[in-house]
């Protein structure tokens, strides 16, 4: 009887230590991932906050060549 209660004992000593380190790793696991995700989150907010400055750029360089082309009389109509 004694050596069955010293084996359910360890047994269950290996169940408790086995569950804590997987969720252990298993939470490792998700702040690692959560993490990555916000480094992406960042760049695309990085890369939403540049779009309206490249195509305030992207503007004035039209209208520049538009005026330039204009002022040398190369604009040709379609």
């Amino acid at each position: 009887m004694t050596e069955t209660i010293i084996v359910a004992v360890i047994s269950l000593a290996g169940t408790l230590a086995g569950s804590y380190f997987a969720q252990r790793k298993s939470t490792v696991l998700i702040a690692y991932r959560i993490e990555q995700l916000e480094k992406e989150v960042k760049e695309h907010n990085n890369f939403a906050k540049r779009m309206p400055v490249v195509e305030e750029q992207i503007k004035v360089i039209n209208q520049s060549l538009a005026s330039g082309l204009a002022s040398t009389g190369s604009v040709r109509s379609h």
